[in-house]
């Protein structure tokens, strides 16, 4: 069977390199750019795994200004097949609630200043023009293995659920919180776009749970959200995030990936045009 390394990608509120065993770090630098933060490198049981604060370890990174590409390109470059994420998110429907984990397996994108390719001429980079199917964004199987881990654990879980991702650091408006209900979106954030898109044109098999804080600002009967609401569910949330992952990590050395990270492959060179091939 192919052998795999997993990236995780802690959002607000998990960080923590005590998840990792035989941890080392290693500082990197890619043709985008620094990653975030330092890579940890160990093991979860005995699965060669990276850690990446997205936001960095103390937190001083926005959203709109995360090195989303150099994030990326390094736990590629690093070897890894696999990448799990973390994020903070607030709760657009009526059914999820604060503590709620959802599998995204959707997003809508609302963000407006990112970069959102690799194949943009950047030195270093790769060659060509990527036109990325996203279809289907996240990987179902990956996904579907983070969904039953978390309800064998006992935690409240929804399998799929659609990703609005703003430009923030600003939380929305009345009006704008309530436009995303209407659209049917589940959840709200700042970061899934463009990890997921990036994640994709590598031909990794991303997935990401969606840790639910608050109820954004479309309820009328529940206060806005704020940095005190979320920050109320973050330690809780982490916990259980960090559970799902060390239980469901050491599970996907026991699939045969060899298939899966093929279809990822020939998409990504599928979908490269090159200079002069059309």
């Amino acid at each position: 069977m192919t052998s795999i390394k997993v990236g995780i990608i802690g959002g607000s509120g998990l960080s923590c390199p005590n998840i990792l065993k035989e941890k080392t770090e290693k500082t990197v630098e890619t043709p985008f750019g620094k990653p975030s933060d330092v890579l940890l490198i160990g093991k979860i049981g005995d699965v060669d795994c990276i850690l990446l604060s997205r936001h960095a370890r103390d937190h001083t990174i926005m959203p709109g200004r995360v090195n989303y590409r150099a994030n990326i390109w390094a736990l590629k470059e690093e070897g890894c097949t696999h990448i799990l994420v973390t994020t903070a998110c607030g709760s657009l429907q009526e059914g999820i609630h604060p503590g709620d984990i959802v599998v995204l397996d959707q997003f809508i994108d609302r963000t407006h200043h990112r970069q959102q390719t690799f194949y943009d001429g950047t030195p270093g980079g790769p060659a060509g023009i990527c036109h990325i199917p996203l279809a289907e964004p996240f990987c179902p199987i990956t996904s579907q293995m983070l969904h039953d881990t978390a309800k064998e654990l006992g935690y409240t879980a929804r399998m799929g659920g659609t990703m609005l991702t703003i430009e923030g650091p600003r939380f929305s408006s009345k009006a704008e919180s309530k436009m995303w209900n209407a659209w049917g979106a589940h959840c709200i954030n700042m970061t899934t776009v463009p990890e997921v898109v990036l994640a994709r044109e590598s031909g990794l098999c991303y997935a990401a749970m969606g840790l639910v804080t608050d109820y954004d600002s479309w309820r009328e009967d529940t206060a806005s959200v704020n940095v005190e609401s979320v920050m109320k569910t973050f330690a809780q949330n982490s916990a259980r995030a960090t559970d799902v992952l060390l239980k469901v990590i050491p599970k996907l050395k026991d699939v045969d990936w060899t298939k899966k990270l093929k279809e990822n492959g020939d998409l990504v060179k599928g979908s490269i045009l090159l200079p002069h091939s059309y």
